[in-house]
């Protein structure tokens, strides 16, 4: 136990997002573990500060891939987020801009940003690798 593949998940803290996120993770990117970052409303900070709050997440997510060697970092928005309230459209241009953030502090991985909906699936708005 403790050797297996590692992906990182910068996600809200909202519980419902969690599950679905974990287990797509796990089975998409075929990864034996998950560490997740998380904030409240976490694709909106992530995007516009504070500066402060980004750069305690980029810290977090060093750990991910620095010590357990994560090969792929997910970036989520969701449907009714209570820190970040608004549609769809909103979500998905800031994790867009959160993917290029993160893009930014030039990990050498996989990038992909995430929307989880309101039936609490999960779908891919873009990815590093395509």
């Amino acid at each position: 136990m403790g050797h297996g593949k590692f992906v990182t998940v910068i996600n809200c803290i909202d519980g419902r997002v969690q599950f679905p996120v974990l287990t797509w993770m796990k089975e998409k990117m075929n990864a034996d573990y998950v560490d997740s970052v998380t904030a409240p409303g976490v694709d909106k900070v992530l995007c516009e500060g504070p500066a402060e709050e980004v750069e305690s997440i980029k810290k977090k997510v060093l750990v991910s891939t620095g010590g357990h060697h994560s090969n792929a970092i997910a970036i989520v928005g969701h449907y009714d987020c209570a820190a970040n309230p608004g549609p769809k459209e909103q979500h998905v241009e800031q994790v867009k801009k959160c993917v290029e953030v993160v893009k930014g502090w030039q990990f050498p991985v996989r990038i992909l940003g995430l929307w989880v909906g309101e039936t609490w699936g999960v779908e891919i708005i873009c990815d590093s690798n395509e």
